[in-house]
């Protein structure tokens, strides 16, 4: 049976006062809404380079969504009632 959905992302970047890039991201399913954020901090040394924190900042709050998808996933396969494998699979490119 095929099966289509349309999740939507919000992106919200901003700095603070320190010079900090923050990222929150929000997941909105239809039924389920997950939250994540990220920062990252420019080095004082370093050249600022806003375009740079901002996909940092993104990145990591991406990365903590997807982490959180992968749990969900997981629970809901254990609820399923299907066997826990000794080491996770994953389909793609290695991590």
């Amino acid at each position: 049976m095929p099966h289509t959905a349309q999740w939507k992302v919000s992106l919200h970047l901003f700095e603070d006062d320190d010079g900090t890039t923050k990222a929150h991201v929000v997941l909105n399913t239809g039924t389920t809404a997950l939250t994540a954020h990220g920062t990252a901090h420019c080095h004082p040394v370093d050249t600022n380079v806003p375009e740079i924190g901002d996909e940092l900042a993104a990145g990591r709050a991406m990365n903590n969504l997807a982490q959180q998808l992968l749990n969900i996933a997981d629970r809901d396969i254990q609820n399923m009632g299907a066997p826990q494998p000794s080491t996770r699979q994953v389909a793609g490119w290695p991590m």
